[in-house]
């Protein structure tokens, strides 16, 4: 009985391969990380070259869209007040 292996209770595991899989791991991320500045980079300067060569700045044109919309909603909102009594349907 002296000779026989009492098994270990729990889960056996070698640290050798948890070990590898955890560097190989903090490699890939540290090369995700580096691959992300650098297209992160070259998708802001691209941004910033289009952005640079438009005729009309992006806050311009936002200022006209928004003088635009208002203008509608203000048409649209006097056009209700005024045809309201009206039927904009005839049943005949």
């Amino acid at each position: 009985m002296a000779d026989e292996e009492v098994p270990a209770q729990g889960l056996a595991l070698k640290t050798g391969p948890l070990l590898a899989g955890a560097v190989l791991i903090g490699i890939g991320s540290l090369l995700g990380l580096a691959g992300l500045a650098i297209a992160g980079a070259a998708l802001g300067a691209a941004a910033r070259r289009y952005v640079n060569n438009m005729e009309v700045p992006p806050s311009e044109l936002a200022k006209q869209n928004l003088a635009k919309a208002r203008a509608a909603a203000s048409a649209g909102a006097s056009a209700w007040r005024d045809g309201a009594a009206q039927p904009a349907i005839s049943d005949q």
